[in-house]
């Protein structure tokens, strides 16, 4: 993998745990990482499972920045799946989930070899709505009350790539 991201491992769950705990306020309502051991544990095992991968992604100190998972995904003709990201503290807006993701769609389209990734956002969320529409997302719709979050059922928009846009997209760096 390019040198910013890692390979999920349950070496650094401490490190991982604690950049939960200091990052609650910009996850509030937006996504619930796993906060405890099982619930890392848990999360560990769903990676290694054909319909999930996961990666960290790293600061040039090896600090842990956030994270990007690709989920259910689908092989076969549908070739598809669902994008999940989220920075820690103090490490958002810095730039580290841009780069993260532009070696992540690397892996997607190149390594994996799937034709289309779907990202749903918050439409309140508007620093995601930027990366994505920086990555060449566009935006297909809307989906009323989609995903359960904080105890809630949040709308969301959906996002998409396909390998063609990607192939064809301005690059940003």
């Amino acid at each position: 993998m390019p040198g910013i991201l890692e390979a999920p491992s349950n070496r650094s769950r401490r490190e991982f745990l604690a950049a939960v705990a200091r990052s609650r306020g910009l996850h509030r309502g937006l996504v619930t990482p796993p906060r405890t051991a099982a619930a890392f544990e848990a999360y560990l095992r769903r990676l290694r499972k054909p319909a999930h991968v996961g990666y960290w992604v790293r600061t040039e100190e090896g600090e842990l920045a956030g994270v990007i998972n690709i989920s259910e995904i689908v092989r076969g003709s549908f070739k598809s799946g669902y994008l999940g990201y989220y920075a820690f503290s103090p490490h958002d807006g810095h730039g580290y989930m841009s780069r993260g993701l532009h070696a992540v769609l690397r892996e997607v389209f190149q390594v994996h070899r799937l034709h289309r990734l779907e990202a749903n956002i918050q439409p309140g969320n508007e620093a995601s709505r930027r990366l994505v529409r920086r990555l060449g997302f566009r935006c297909e719709g809307f989906s009323p009350k989609y995903l359960k979050i904080s105890g809630g059922w949040r709308d969301h928009e959906r996002w998409a790539l396909t390998v063609e846009d990607w192939r064809t997209r301005p690059r940003t760096g």
